[in-house]
């Protein structure tokens, strides 16, 4: 089997304890990895805390930090070929999707390596004399970054891009399911030459999680993850009052009006909730089509969500692979079970096959007998859409926003002004007009309520790592007068 390591203040370890990683296209092991323990955690932040002390990353020109960035970037761009093959191997993402994904993911560490020279402070037109005050953008010191298995060097790189830009340090915690990729990066930051300590990548479960959020040194936690996992990192970081972004999970609403150009509505539609096998924070779970037009689209959808090649996800021609784990299969058989109880309509797929591995078909329930079905509230985080017919627009606006979850939305429409309303109307972090799940370094990317805070991507999330230092400098040569003396 394949082996990884550890990646702690410069060195490669393979820790106390390891497991095997399973194969989710066959569900056999295929890897060995560590599994980090509180020890672990500690000598990370450690090793993190003494690089940004010592001044051995923050200490370094913007500029100098931007180059090492660049590197990376060319790095992640050569070997994308193999990371793309361990992502597909370890977490069952079909191949033609990682090879994209990757090959972009270094266009992310670009754009902050062309950012760090870009932080800049301000001049204070203050409303006193003799003094000058400025600005600071300082780094807020030791970063814990927390990142899920799918997307996982994506979601490394929107943190650790605009956080070593900004001049932090990171310690950066896989999930256990699926880590090699990650483990694997971890040798293109040693090869590109970042001071040790600067990253360290470790890989581990609940353990390690709460030692990492709950650390004192620990200044600036960013996690990607559900909702639950969030609440206990907030309770984790009260212990040291560090900063949090969270960017959590979503039951995002995909809207088509009846002026919609349908075959490109339902093209997006496919690709938003069936590309990743469903599981993707934005995926398009809620289509909300009106009603002139539903049996119409649905037939569409249908017949398109019944032709998609499932198979092995190494395969260039596969367009839906397996889901991660055992238990996320698990989980969606038992939320659609209760769903169809509940009144739903099974349209489509439903039933994972008899085939090793953990696959499940692309699924689709249509929900307008059964508005209150568990399907259109709980997030699947796989291939499974739920459909609610709706009227007006005002109905697709409630509809829209009845959720506790607020990431992402598409709107399908050729009316312009019916676009900006619904833009003003929809409460989400992210509003697609006419395409879906486009995404680039240069725009933010983040949600509202059980979808989280903060933003990752563009200039707001470097900003989002530093902190303001405000400086009063005064410029008179008078001596300060005695506040004693009475005058």
């Amino acid at each position: 089997m394949d082996r990884f390591q550890h990646y702690i203040d410069g060195a490669f370890e393979d820790g106390e304890t390891r497991f095997e990683s399973l194969d989710p296209a066959t569900g056999a092991p295929w890897a060995e990895v560590p599994m980090a323990s509180a020890g672990d955690v500690e000598r990370a932040v450690e090793a993190a805390h003494r690089a940004f002390r010592s001044g051995a990353w923050p200490g370094l020109t913007s500029t100098a930090r931007g180059k090492l960035l660049f590197r990376l970037a060319d790095l992640v761009q050569a070997a994308a070929p193999r990371l793309a093959e361990l992502e597909t191997r370890d977490t069952g993402k079909i191949i033609r999707e990682t090879s994209a994904q990757i090959a972009y993911v270094a266009e992310y560490y670009r754009y902050y390596a062309g950012l760090a020279d870009k932080i800049e402070g301000a001049h204070l037109p203050i409303d006193k004399p003799d003094m000058e005050v400025w600005l600071r953008r300082e780094p807020v010191g030791v970063v814990a970054a927390i990142v899920p298995w799918n997307s996982q060097l994506f979601l490394s790189a929107v943190k650790l891009g605009p956080a070593l830009a900004a001049g932090c340090t990171v310690v950066l915690k896989a999930s256990e399911d699926g880590p090699a990729p990650l483990l694997e990066f971890a040798r293109l930051v040693h090869e590109a030459g970042f001071p040790a300590g600067v990253v360290n990548i470790l890989t581990g479960g609940p353990e390690a999680g709460q030692a990492l959020t709950s650390h004192p040194k620990v200044t600036h936690i960013a996690f990607t993850g559900g909702p639950e996992t969030a609440r206990h990192i907030v309770r984790a970081s009260a212990a040291n009052l560090a900063r949090t972004s969270l960017e959590l999970g979503g039951k995002s609403p995909f809207i088509v009006f009846e002026d919609a150009d349908l075959d490109s509505a339902a093209n997006a539609q496919v690709s938003g909730i069936f590309a990743a096998t469903g599981q993707s924070c934005v995926a398009g779970s809620r289509l909300l089509v009106q009603r002139s037009i539903k049996e119409d689209f649905l037939a569409r959808l249908t017949e398109r969500a019944e032709r998609v090649r499932i198979g092995a996800p190494g395969d260039m021609a596969t367009e839906v692979g397996p889901l991660c784990t055992r238990r996320q299969r698990d989980r969606i058989e038992a939320l659609i079970a209760r769903s169809v109880a509940a009144g739903a309509r099974l349209v489509t797929g439903g039933r994972a096959p008899e085939t090793a591995g953990f696959y499940f078909p692309p699924t689709i329930l249509d929900c307008s007998a059964a508005p209150d079905a568990p399907c259109l509230s709980d997030e699947f985080f796989g291939p499974v859409l739920s459909v609610l017919p709706f009227d007006t627009e005002d109905d697709a606006l409630a509809l829209a926003n009845d959720t506790a979850f607020g990431l992402a939305s598409g709107v399908f429409t050729r009316n312009l002004t019916r676009a900006h309303r619904m833009i003003r109307g929809i409460r989400a972090g992210v509003v697609w007009v006419n395409t879906y799940r486009a995404v680039s370094p240069i725009a933010p990317f983040g949600g509202l309520g059980l979808s989280g805070q903060g933003r990752e991507g563009g200039m707001a999330a470097a900003l989002d790592y530093t902190t303001v230092k405000t400086v009063w400098l005064r410029t008179s040569d008078d001596p300060i007068p005695d506040p004693f003396v009475m005058r």
